[in-house]
């Protein structure tokens, strides 16, 4: 039957809606025939989508936008499903492929072209061919094809051109005669360090904490801390935030600032416990200690005085006390050494989307073949310009399927165990910390037992060995609001800042959090405290690369794979672990390496 205006007018009576203008009813009755909907379907579409958008108007200018951003895209997926339905001939097939082609056209004609890029061609090819068709016979090199993300992409010239590429910019270790190739992965156990049960392994709903309960979760932090201050110290008591004293007195709490500025020597203050301090704070005076190193969130203990019960004058600093290293439950016959490659993106340059570098990184680890490859996220970066201007091809979700398949196909031949983390830079990813792991892909039979998703942040143990990573740049976030003194002569800021997550417990002690993380304090009392220390912590960062020893945990920054236009760097290890006394590190060489 034909769509009559006076019948849609009547459909949208019923919501109380009218036209803004005389155009509007000719251009539904257009969209009718085009998407082949009723009066009812058609005002259906408009109510839901103008309660989504929050549009109030019934005007051409949104039926456009309702036209573009939902019913091209559902007869584009009637079209698809009808093809998949039934015997269908030769020539219906090609009318098929002939029709899908020209609504992909379509589609592309919606999008804003890059920078410099060049205007499409409007002409008919002599030889139409489906693009579908045309990826059946592609090779494995092929599938890293720019068109396959973007419609605009082109090669990075600055990225393909780079120099020093193999070249080892900072060693640790036991370099010198160590092989740089791997055993594929043949004599290697990859194993979560917690208990499955109690590991994040799936998305959890978030965006629902009570003030209460982050309240809850700072204050159990205090107290759990608290006590291995007091054991490994001997402290006998301590005593509240708030209470008057002329004699020295000890006590407990976390580092805050006073307002909402950064933390400086003239404004930290000490929010008490609940036990002893009932959740009262106290403003701290630094200027008798000759050195200190504090950030916002760390638990202390302070020793010093109070003569009023407001200002607490501090004479000595107990920080915290990492845990004891790992221990596994069963201890294999012959640990064998294990070579472990670890990487984080961005693994596109900031002027494509062609994933050279991800490309390069697949040949190094088909060359040397290492046991185990951790891949660190963004591996579709929400800061990448084009990603920001949806300039790709297909949605978010499956140009990031299509960047793992690449990649676990691509290393299929080296055998290596592949281990993904992913990033809250991720588009496609829940941008919540702790991260659940990655969950829109199912690797093959013959790859389930190599493929490991894993969640942000995460301990694992590699024969024995536990390594621990967060794609988070905390190294970052940590460094803009430490704040030290009288530490000249002292260890770097790094090995600063390293010591104290460790003595944290926490794959993230800062508190309050930086702006750029959203985190479920719930979830992070739950799955981001540090199970044990870890032997190898893996902690990318925009900051310098590096390689350090702290206190017998060898810490790594693989630094970015990609640094804008050009290469960066990604990080090799070897690590065997000894049951000998005293403990040795199992890290016996590592070097961080231009791709």
């Amino acid at each position: 039957m034909p769509v009559s205006v006076k019948s849609i007018q009547e459909e949208l009576a019923v919501f109380g809606v009218d036209f803004e203008d005389n155009e509007v009813p000719d251009k539904l009755v257009e969209l009718c025939s085009l998407n082949r909907l009723s009066e009812e379907q058609i005002v259906n579409e408009w109510m839901a989508f103008s309660a989504t958008r929050n549009l109030e108007k019934l005007t051409v200018v949104n039926l456009n936008l309702l036209e573009h951003e939902v019913l091209i895209k559902k007869n584009i997926k009637r079209v698809k499903k009808d093809k998949h339905c039934g015997n269908r001939d030769f020539n219906s097939i090609q009318e098929l492929i002939e029709v899908e082609t020209e609504e992909e056209n379509l589609l592309d004609s919606y999008s804003t072209p890059a920078k410099g890029s060049q205007k499409r061609n409007l002409s008919t090819p002599e030889n139409p061919q489906s693009k579908r068709i045309s990826s059946i016979n592609r090779s494995p090199h092929l599938l890293f094809s720019p068109s396959s993300f973007s419609p605009s992409a082109t090669p990075s010239q600055k990225y393909s051109s780079r120099g020093n590429r193999g070249e080892v910019v900072t060693s640790y270790g036991e370099v010198q005669g160590t092989s740089w190739s791997g055993g594929s992965g043949t004599n290697t156990l990859v194993e979560l360090v917690t208990p499955q049960m109690e590991s994040l392994n799936k998305p959890y709903k978030y965006m629902f904490q009570k003030l209460t309960d982050v309240r809850d979760v700072i204050s159990s932090k205090i107290e759990e801390l608290g006590d291995a201050l007091k054991n490994h110290f001997h402290i006998e008591e301590f005593t509240s935030v708030s209470f008057p004293a002329q004699e020295t007195v000890t006590v407990l709490g976390q580092i805050a600032c006073d307002s909402n500025g950064k933390l400086n020597s003239k404004s930290v203050i000490l929010e008490g416990d609940r036990e002893h301090s009932s959740g009262m704070y106290v403003p701290v005076d630094l200027s008798d200690l000759k050195e200190y190193s504090l950030f916002p969130g760390e638990v202390v203990v302070m020793e010093g005085t109070n003569s009023t019960g407001r200002k607490f004058v501090a004479t000595k600093i107990y920080e915290g006390v990492p845990f004891q290293f790992y221990q596994p439950a069963k201890q294999l016959e012959e640990y064998h050494p294990q070579m472990v490659l670890t990487a984080c993106g961005p693994f596109t340059t900031s002027d494509t989307i062609t994933y050279d570098a991800l490309k390069d990184l697949v040949d190094v680890i088909n060359r040397d073949r290492p046991d185990v490859c951790i891949l660190l996220g963004p591996f579709l970066d929400a800061k990448h310009e084009q990603i920001e201007t949806l300039q790709l091809t297909g949605t978010f979700e499956e140009v990031f399927k299509s960047c793992l398949k690449m990649t676990i196909e691509g290393t299929r031949q080296s055998g290596s165990h592949l281990v993904f983390i992913p990033s809250v830079r991720d588009v496609h990813h829940d941008p919540i910390y702790p991260q659940p792991p990655f969950s829109c892909y199912e690797p093959t039979k013959e790859d389930k037992q190599r493929v490991h998703f894993v969640a942000d942040p995460c301990t694992i143990s590699v024969n024995g060995v536990a390594i621990g990573f967060t794609s988070t740049d905390l190294l970052f976030h940590m460094g803009a609001e430490e704040i030290s003194s009288g530490t000249a002569g002292g260890p770097d800021r790094f090995s600063r800042i390293l010591r104290q997550i460790l003595s944290q417990r926490s794959y993230y002690p800062l508190y309050p959090p930086n702006e750029e993380i959203n985190i479920d304090f719930e979830a992070m009392y739950n799955f981001a405290m540090m199970p044990v220390t870890p032997d190898v912590f893996i902690i990318p960062s925009e900051l310098r690369f590096f390689i350090k020893d702290i206190s017998g945990c060898i810490c790594i920054n693989p630094g970015r794979l990609t640094k804008g236009m050009v290469g960066g760097t990604y990080a090799r290890f070897v690590v065997k672990r000894e049951n000998s006394e005293p403990r040795k590190p199992p890290c016996i060489s590592a070097q961080v390496v231009k791709i």
